[in-house]
Parts: structure tokens; C-alpha cells; sequence
């Protein structure tokens, strides 16, 4: 392509287009599809690219770049904002993590049909309520996106679910779009002042079927305040068994990140321990002190919990240490890991700013499928064998 005046180096328009570097509007418009840097020598950024590694995210299969849309300034690069196609939602490296996973591979077009077909049909739902407390004392790992998530798919597909706030974070609360300010009524009082939980479950806005527990601020002082209480490790469990938790298909509890008083209570409330699992090492290594307090519980509080289920959380199939930890799990616990692994998704965590779940937020991003995939496993008996 040649480049006529005014389009290259404005002090250099008096030598041939052939001369003048390709910044904005030169050669390199065409070409950077096929070279890494628009201009110069090969491989060294001319006037006008950006920074190294991120030349090529116009091209780039990230699942993060193309599922934003998001693409820096860059020689005929598209506009930012969200990409239309069958792409949306869908990359190579999305295809390469879930390629062991039950998690559609079809177009997001597709997937968004099958969906809409898959959610025409209920599960199977549970004989009793399945009281599931979602923990671990690692923090950053997903509990309370898999327990928002987990409960929107399940409550989309016929079930009955309330999701107990136990983070003072309340950030489960901000995901349904449940007012959680100083003045509402929260798990706070349950705990503390002995309300009822009737009194404090509302209704999400967003998704038929799901309900909230909110938390509070207040929460933050609960473990102080529970030091001094009567059977301080049993009070959740108590507020339960008083509840008519049996209108419920599923209750999920959300788990500060630490072993307190509140995570403590909701391992005694909970029948059954879902743990999420982020494929880094560092989230291995409180893995054993978490399983720890678990046996503690089960030999002095709770006989009946037990581990249930395991999901393994933000995979990233660009590196091997995501692969080698999802193997390292599946090795040592069987069974209860589930089939479906929740790649890195940016709608993920997009959604809860606009006070949703990514079930609603985009349902046919991967994260979106993933979840969906997870929760029908859940729903229809554990990990598929």
C-alpha cells in the first residue's frame, strides 16, 4: 500500500511513502495483522504501537481480550466495545481449558439457543434440602462468585435455593441485587440477636426462585460478639433448624475468607462442604488446614458434614501450573471434584457491579456455561464417574 501525503511523518512528507517509518495511517495499517510490530525493524515497535506484548491483541485468541472487546489503540484496530459474532464468549484457549470439562464448545450463537432450550427443562431436584456450605479460608478463590452463580443456574432450572450471606463483605448480597445496608435486617441479628430467620430472607429481583440471607457490616463484629455466647458454634445451625428450610431445594452458605466463629457456624450448619479451588499453588497450600478444621467439626460439632463437592475455579490454560494443579486435585480427592472447571472469565466478574449474576449478565459468555455445567452436575448427583 502506498502512503500518500499527509498519511505518514508529517517532517518527513518530502521523502518517498517507501521511506517514511508506518505509524497511524501508514503501511502498517495493513500489515499489522501479520507482523507483531507496525513499524521499524522486525520485532522493535515503530512511532505509534503500543508497548510489547500487546500488538497483536487485535489478533490475540485470548479469551479475556475477546470476550471484552477490549483492544488497545492500535493501527486497524477495531473501535472498543463489545464484538458481535460467533467468537462472543468463545476462544482457542477457552476451547483448550474446558476441552476435559463438560462445557459446551459451540459457538456463543449456539450456546445461547441451547440454553434457552436447556432452561425450558427442570433437574432433578434433591428428596430433602441440601444445606451446602461453600469455604475456604484462602481468599480470591471464588467462593462467593460460585455460590451467587451456582444458585442463579440452579433456581433457572425449577429449584428452590437460598444463598446465606456469611461474608461481611456482603459482596453475595451486592451479586443479587439485594439491599444489604446498615439498616436492613441481616444474618447479623440471627446470630447475634436471636431473629428469626424468616425475618431477614428477601427475594432476589433479577432471578425467579432465589432468595438472600443478606450480610451487613455489622457482621464484621460478629466473631467478637460471639465469643461470649451460648453454644456460639451452633448458632446458624439452631436458626436453620427453626426455618422452614424444607420449602428450600438447595440453601448454599457463603464463607468469609478465614477459619473464624462464622466459618465455623456454617460448617456446623451445613450438611454437606463445597469447596472452590483456584488453580494456583498458593490455594493449595491452606487446603490441608481447611480439611483439618472439617475432621475437627465432624468429630465434635457436626457428624453429618462431609465433603461433597470440589470445583476447580479460574483455570487459565495458558500456563502449566493451572493443568498440573487440576491433576494434583483430581489425584487426591476422586470422585467429588467436579468434571467442570470455571475458566477466567471478565464477565464474571463484571457482573456483580451491575447487581447480577453472570447467569443473566451474559449468559452465553464461558463463565456463564461453565457455572450452568457445574450446577447440573451438582444437581443431578455430584461429579459424573
Amino acid at each position: 500500500m502506498s502512503t500518500g501525503p499527509g498519511l505518514g511523518r508529517p517532517d518527513r512528507a518530502d521523502e518517498s511513502p517507501d521511506e517514511q517509518p508506518s505509524g497511524l495511517g501508514g503501511s502498517g495499517a495493513d500489515e499489522g495483522a501479520q507482523a507483531p510490530s507496525a513499524g521499524g525493524t522486525q520485532g522493535v515497535p515503530g512511532p505509534g504501537t503500543t508497548p510489547s506484548g500487546h500488538a497483536m491483541w487485535s489478533n490475540t485468541t485470548s479469551g479475556t481480550a475477546e470476550n471484552v472487546g477490549y483492544v488497545p489503540t492500535n493501527a486497524g484496530a477495531h473501535p472498543p466495545g463489545p464484538r458481535k459474532g460467533p467468537n462472543q464468549g468463545e476462544s482457542e484457549l477457552v476451547r483448550e481449558a474446558l476441552k476435559d470439562a463438560k462445557v459446551s464448545r459451540e459457538t456463543a450463537v449456539n450456546a445461547l439457543k441451547a440454553m434457552s432450550g436447556r432452561r425450558e427443562r427442570e433437574w432433578p431436584r434433591p428428596d430433602r434440602c441440601r444445606v451446602i456450605t461453600i469455604a475456604n479460608q484462602k481468599g480470591g478463590v471464588g467462593k462467593t462468585t460460585s455460590s451467587v452463580n451456582l444458585a442463579a443456574s440452579l433456581a433457572m432450572h425449577g429449584a428452590q435455593v437460598l444463598v446465606v450471606d456469611l461474608d461481611p463483605q456482603g459482596n453475595a448480597s451486592t451479586a443479587l441485587g439485594v439491599e444489604h445496608h446498615a439498616e436492613v435486617p441481616s444474618i447479623y441479628d440471627v446470630l447475634i440477636e436471636d431473629m428469626a430467620l424468616a425475618d431477614i430472607v428477601v427475594k432476589a429481583p433479577e432471578i425467579p426462585n432465589l432468595y438472600c440471607a443478606p450480610a451487613t457490616l455489622n457482621l464484621a463484629g460478629a466473631e467478637i460478639e460471639l465469643v461470649s455466647k451460648v453454644a456460639r458454634e451452633s448458632r446458624l445451625r439452631r436458626a436453620l433448624d427453626a426455618y422452614e428450610t424444607e420449602k428450600f431445594d438447595y440453601v448454599l452458605i457463603d464463607c468469609p475468607p478465614s477459619l473464624g466463629l462464622l466459618t465455623v457456624n456454617a460448617l456446623v450448619g451445613g450438611d454437606e462442604l463445597l469447596i472452590p479451588i483456584q488453580c494456583e499453588y498458593y490455594a493449595l497450600e491452606g487446603l490441608g488446614q481447611l480439611i483439618r478444621t472439617v475432621d475437627l467439626v465432624k468429630a465434635h460439632l457436626n457428624q453429618k458434614l462431609k465433603v461433597s463437592t470440589i470445583l476447580l475455579t479460574m483455570y487459565d490454560a495458558r500456563t502449566r501450573l493451572a493443568a498440573q494443579v487440576a491433576e494434583d486435585v483430581r489425584n487426591h480427592f476422586g470422585n467429588v471434584v467436579l468434571n467442570t472447571v470455571i475458566p477466567r472469565s471478565v464477565r464474571v466478574s463484571e457482573a456483580p457491579s451491575y447487581g447480577q449474576s453472570v447467569m443473566t449478565y451474559d449468559p452465553g459468555s464461558s463463565g456463564a456455561l461453565a457455572y450452568s455445567e457445574a450446577a447440573s452436575e451438582m444437581a443431578h448427583g455430584g461429579a459424573v464417574q
